[in-house]
């Protein structure tokens, strides 16, 4: 959903081959498979799950790589699968599981790429100084290296049949700001369209609300994220998380609270002009509840679409069924069954 790397495969559950990690609750019907590249937990369609699950469960019981809690286990079965069982956890114990291994691997993945970085800078002040160009051309150099990382293009962003280039110093100012409803708007700036544009207006913004935004930050926020957190920092997350509605709540009191000046002013000490709001000057547990927000909206909307989805096909077993029932009952006690009825009512 978010990465779009491929799933892989697995020859471990025949009735769904996707995914060499998986996650099934079977108390609740649900079915995940895990990507390996981001960590995200995709939730599988309705008709291609029960059977699946069934094997999921026959095989962790099988398996004797496993170690498991009361609520969730890990089990390690043929050709490398990975199934991931869940029990009944309290929320901060699937939390853990759900987004812990993400943000960690990203926070590791972060301080790689800053200590590949500082490598580089290094190896370019030193090289100037061996060969004898003067400190001050070196620093000009490191400074344009840094220069070319914040205005490298990090996202591309669909907006109303266009698409936004987002480097990384838009990145960086992308702003929550409340708006008249109580809801919120979010202003993205955003690398000029065309040459020509760029002579009009060299700093352009867009700013979404509703369901725009909601869609801007699933797509934007990985990226903001792009250094994780801690355990402690996910924990955090998931109480802010338990204190709050959904996503367009949690934005909203963000929103209301760091752009009217609610927060602490030191979170906005980088802050230029009137731009606060900004989301990389929030607390990281703050910006960890909203991107686990827009996760579990996406999951609570598929649900909603599954509930709606057996809703329609009881409709209709009902019907057949009462066509079934009425097929071999003489029209003499159904119009007496009719009549009984409007007496009652």
């Amino acid at each position: 959903m978010f990465c779009h790397a491929p799933l892989g495969a697995n020859e471990a559950i025949e009735h769904f081959p996707i995914g060499r990690r998986l996650a099934f609750d079977a108390a609740k019907g649900r079915l995940w498979a895990v990507c390996g590249s981001c960590e995200r937990w995709n939730l599988s369609p309705l008709e291609e799950r029960w059977e699946a699950i069934e094997e999921c469960e026959r095989l962790f019981r099988d398996s004797k790589l496993r170690v498991s809690t009361d609520n969730i286990g890990l089990a390690r079965v043929k050709e490398g699968t990975t199934l991931v069982r869940v029990g009944d956890p309290q929320r901060p114990e699937m939390a853990a599981w759900r987004y812990g291994d993400q943000f960690n691997r990203r926070r590791r993945k972060h301080y790689l790429m800053v200590g590949g970085a500082a490598v580089v800078v290094g190896g370019v002040v030193v090289g100037g100084a061996a060969m004898g160009i003067v400190g001050g051309s070196s620093f000009q150099i490191v400074q344009q290296l840094i220069n070319l990382r914040a205005f490298r293009t990090r996202a591309r962003l669909p907006v109303e049949g266009g698409v936004l280039r987002i480097s990384q110093r838009n990145l960086d100012r992308i702003a929550l700001l409340p708006d008249t409803s109580g809801g919120f708007a979010m202003k993205v700036h955003h690398k000029p369209l065309t040459s020509a544009a760029w002579f009009k207006d060299k700093d352009p913004s867009v700013v979404l609300s509703g369901d725009d935004a909601i869609r801007a930050a699933r797509h934007l926020l990985p990226r903001l994220n792009r250094a994780g957190g801690s355990k402690e920092d996910v924990g955090n997350a998931v109480r802010t998380l338990e204190q709050r509605g959904g996503a367009y709540e949690l934005f909203a009191q963000m929103a209301d609270r760091y752009a009217s000046g609610g927060a602490p002013k030191r979170i906005f000490r980088l802050t230029r002009g009137s731009s606060t709001g900004r989301i990389k000057d929030m607390p990281v547990l703050i910006r960890l509840a909203l991107e686990m927000s827009l996760h579990e909206e996406d999951e609570r909307r598929a649900l909603e679409g599954e509930l709606s989805l057996l809703e329609d096909r009881w409709r209709e077993a009902e019907e057949v069924a009462a066509i079934s029932d009425d097929m071999f009952t003489p029209a003499g006690v159904t119009t007496m069954l009719g009549r009984l009825k409007g007496d009652r009512a």
